[in-house]
């Protein structure tokens, strides 16, 4: 890598990009530059995300088209049907002004290498949340779908998100088969770049009306207490977190013929710069809340719902009687919303032996509490890898089974409460809990006091979940190797952590899990993800993974107990002495030089 790099040779047609490049070349920026073109985004099963700007190893106009040449190459091998059938693209309203590149402008980027091929293509005129994607390949029988989003990465980033014929994300191999393809189509096809002539093309048409009306009709089947809706005197604020949810949440709760929410209106509209916050997470809780915690109080509202950026993500807090707010964890909401979507299903069916083919799923880091509730209401409960692509295509295969897939959750705030989107969907899942909430206000029940009694009734769960970042490669694989051979052996792994004994363990690295008869794990397994999975003798389950987004290595705690022990204080004291005792003896955060989650 020399700085007598010649950029007439490259294939430029971004003035913005190109003059980034020069720019840095001028100051002599060897290691930007190495940052730049050294080494080319990796395409996975959640396709790409990386911050925009110029070079290889960042999204921009020529990555963008690289990518979709292969994307579209590798379905026109999978798909004799393609140029019949087509695609669906949409995007959120993400912008980078200095690099020139916007989720718009890559959306349209890509509907022009598919035009150029003869595919028909369903561009968005407008930006969508990311469930209407899914969704949109499901209702028009497409091939396949992509969404242009970084979801709730921060401003500077940019991804591109990749669902299949069936509605779900991508599974392997078909990430490794793309990513064969895109290698394979580096040099733009003739038209790739002529996004003036696939704007005009017959073969693009714009799904925003019919889709915008045929989702919120499938979601109605969703709403079983209209009339309690109609009447409901419950005040909710609502947030968007200047991304794509505003709009989209309002035409929810009509939907369902509740109240329109109140609105942050600092937030409500789409702003790629995120002006209000520092992170534009719901997850971080508080620090994202704050405006509309603010307007609540002026409104006299007691629940909060908040969605990230593209919408496929749902928060909830509610202002309890000290006048404190509870924001809910991901997993304390999805126990509220299985409760919920099996209450309606129970009050709708009396037949007995229908509960026998329902299903509900999870992820193997989220909470145990739908285990709970299955085992005593007699439905089936399935626990997939981390990750909404594994729930999407479980819930498909059991649909085509003739089963029914009641709801899916992960702890990282995601629900699908519809099958009509094998995805997560923030603003279905809104406008459910908009109808749950207004019921539970009928017996003056708060959703505080509705979890105590589903865990009075089912068993207490409580969960703890952190991260540490890390930014070292060799020191995270070296914390997990030294977990694999704890002993000095290989495959000897802890057999206690502090003062707990640990009565299981679960590596989906390596594929062993000590419950099975032959130590082989039933869950997929990959080489190219850390993950490990501890069952201690006194209830409590945790697992350490690394993220596939970002550069954090995540822990997930879980105890779990039986109906009937409600001591909350000693088992939050149980569960706090485990976390304890996890990060001093297995991630080592000093010697490390780990760096805690920021508070």
């Amino acid at each position: 890598f020399t700085l007598r790099m010649d950029t007439s040779s490259l294939p430029f047609s971004n003035p913005k990009t190109m003059s980034m490049v020069q720019d840095l070349m001028k100051k002599g920026a060897v290691e930007e530059l190495k940052k730049c073109f050294s080494s080319r985004m990796e395409f996975g099963t959640a396709g790409l995300r990386a911050a925009m700007g110029p070079g290889i190893s960042c999204m921009n106009d020529l990555t963008i088209i690289q990518t979709t040449q292969g994307f579209c190459q590798y379905l026109e091998k999978s798909f004799g049907n393609l140029k019949e059938r087509g695609v669906v693209i949409g995007y959120d309203a993400r912008a980078h002004p200095p690099s020139g590149g916007s989720s718009k402008r890559f959306a349209s980027l890509a509907s022009a290498v598919f035009v150029s091929r003869g595919v028909p293509v369903h561009l968005f005129s407008d930006i969508t949340p990311t469930p209407f994607v899914p969704f949109t390949v499901s209702h028009l029988g497409l091939c396949a779908g992509i969404m242009v989003t970084a979801s709730h990465n921060p401003k500077q980033d940019n991804g591109y998100k990749v669902y299949w014929e069936n509605g779900a994300q991508i599974v392997s191999p078909h990430d490794k088969g793309i990513s064969k393809a895109i290698e394979e189509n580096l040099e733009p096809w003739p038209e790739s770049w002529n996004t003036e002539e696939a704007l005009k093309s017959s073969l693009l048409k714009d799904p925003y009306q019919d889709i915008n009306t045929q989702y919120f009709k499938a979601i109605q089947k969703h709403c079983h207490h209209r009339e309690i809706n109609k009447s409901s005197e419950v005040k909710i604020v609502h947030t968007s977190v200047h991304g794509v949810g505003h709009a989209f949440v309002q035409s929810a709760f009509k939907a369902f013929d509740l109240h329109p929410p109140y609105a942050v209106e600092e937030q409500k509209d789409p702003d790629p710069e995120f002006p209000t916050v520092k992170y534009p997470n719901p997850e971080e809780g508080e620090g994202v809340l704050t405006l509309s915690f603010a307007l609540a109080e002026k409104e006299g509202a007691t629940v909060v719902l908040a969605n990230d950026p593209d919408a496929d993500r749902l928060a909830m807090a509610e202002k309890q009687e000290s006048g404190q707010w509870r924001v809910f964890t991901g997993n304390e909401l999805g126990a509220l919303l299985g409760w919920w979507v099996f209450h309606c299903w129970k009050q709708q069916n009396s037949d007995a032996g229908a509960v026998k083919n329902l299903y509900m799923l999870s992820s193997t880091v989220s909470s145990k509490i739908l285990r709970a509730i299955a085992l005593k209401e007699g439905f089936h409960f399935e626990e997939t890898l981390t990750g909404f692509k594994w729930m999407g295509n479980r819930a498909r295969d059991l649909l085509d089974q003739g089963k029914t897939v009641l709801f899916a959750f992960e702890e990282a705030i995601g629900y699908m409460c519809s099958p009509s989107v094998l995805d997560k969907d923030g603003v279905s899942a809104a406008a459910i809990a908009g109808e749950m909430i207004s019921y539970l206000a009928t017996t003056n029940t708060s959703l505080s006091q509705k979890l105590a009694g589903i865990f009075e009734e089912y068993g207490y769960h409580i969960s703890k979940n952190s991260y540490f970042i890390c930014h070292d490669q060799d020191v995270i694989r070296s914390l997990f190797e030294r977990l694999r051979n704890y002993s000095g052996k290989k495959d000897s792994y802890p057999v206690e952590c502090g003062r707990f004994s640990i009565s299981a363990v679960r590596d989906l690295t390596t594929g062993y899990d000590s419950n099975q008869p032959d130590n082989k794990a039933i869950l997929p397994t990959s080489s190219s993800s850390q993950m490990i999975t501890f069952t201690f003798s006194n209830g409590g389950v945790a697992t350490m993974r690394t993220s596939g987004t970002e550069p954090k290595i995540k822990y997930y705690t879980e105890l779990c107990t039986a109906p009937g022990n409600s001591d909350v204080t000693s088992l939050k004291k149980e569960l706090d002495e485990l976390v304890d005792a996890i990060v001093e003896n297995f991630f080592e955060p000093q010697k490390n030089k780990l760096q805690p989650k920021p508070e």
